[in-house]
């Protein structure tokens, strides 16, 4: 059952912009720029570190408390999976998304045309709509596409879909505590992986929600909606846009059980829609959940990678 996200199939129209993204990509698909080869893979030693907070925005995400987490060596993407990378997959397989199979997904008001301004709200969360035709490569439903967005994340794949991809392109989703490793970049003990001011500085360092949640967004950092994957500076391990942009699928189920059994997932990083006001959530602590079918116009992922020297994380272990 698709889930309400956090803060007839419709037309696919993706072959033709598979392959026109493909083409723009050859050229540059060995170097680690973000155009077309977004792949530049960081390795990590791994380590323990510390794990959580003990101040939770929403205590039922269950952030804390803080723990010491061991985790294996292991390699994860400097880049969220973009449109242009996603394409080639689907390019090469055929590949269908669950969102292309439900013939819906869901889309922020904001960025509706007015003839598709009528989609159906969702309870609770009107800011969302459920729109049919809305898909990866149509973001904001039918007569939307990717143009200029090549290097931007791919969004509206739920986690089947980027396990999918994942198997593809030989890695794997990150599990939570893995993420959360990574996305720290060696700052413990921070609300960000920069330190405790989102705006350091009076800098912007990530891509969420200006002004006045839901109806106005003013980006001053920059954008409305997606940011390419490489904008703003990484982390201290080289890892970009692991706070705001775009959520990102864990392996992990919500409630901690094994990996392998049925039940949400988790989402870690928060997206361009978060603000303190409402959804406080772009922090390197906090989680959310969703079923593994649902997509939504801020939910994307990128790949870890087993190490291939052999010290491939098997598992992160509390202490």
């Amino acid at each position: 059952m698709r889930n309400v996200p956090c803060c007839g199939p419709g037309s696919r129209a993706g072959d033709a912009v598979a392959r026109l993204l493909v083409q723009q990509s050859a050229s540059t698909r060995t170097t680690a720029g973000p155009v077309g080869a977004p792949h530049a893979v960081i390795d990590l030693p791994g380590g323990t570190f510390r794990m959580g907070t003990d101040a939770p925005t929403f205590p039922q995400d269950r952030e804390g408390p803080v723990r010491s987490v061991h985790v294996e060596g292991f390699s994860i993407d400097a880049y969220a999976v973009t449109n242009a990378r996603f394409a080639a997959f689907v390019d090469g397989t055929s590949y269908v998304t669950e969102a292309e199979r439900f013939g819906w997904s869901f889309v922020f008001y904001r960025f509706l045309p007015p003839e598709l301004s009528h989609a159906r709200p969702v309870p609770g969360v009107p800011w969302w709509r459920a729109v049919l035709g809305a898909t990866w490569c149509a973001p904001e439903g039918p007569g939307s596409d990717l143009a200029g967005r090549a290097d931007h994340p791919v969004v509206h794949v739920s986690w089947r879909d980027a396990r999918a991809f994942a198997t593809w392109a030989g890695g794997r989703l990150a599990r939570e505590a893995e993420w959360e490793y990574a996305a720290r970049g060696g700052l413990e003990g921070r609300r960000f992986p920069w330190g405790d001011e989102l705006e350091r500085g009076g800098r912007h360092r990530c891509n969420v929600w200006q002004g006045t949640f839901p109806e106005r967004d003013t980006g001053e950092d920059g954008f409305v909606g997606t940011a390419p994957v490489d904008a703003f500076e990484p982390n201290g391990f080289g890892l970009y846009n692991v706070v705001g942009n775009v959520w990102e699928w864990c392996e992990d189920r919500f409630d901690g059980a094994r990996p392998e059994g049925p039940g949400p997932r988790v989402q870690r990083g928060g997206s361009y829609l978060c603000h303190a006001s409402y959804c406080d959530r772009y922090r390197v602590s906090a989680r959310t959940p969703s079923d593994e079918d649902s997509s939504t116009g801020h939910l994307g992922f990128r790949l870890a990678y087993d190490r291939s020297d052999g010290s491939g994380s098997d598992a992160a272990t509390a202490r």
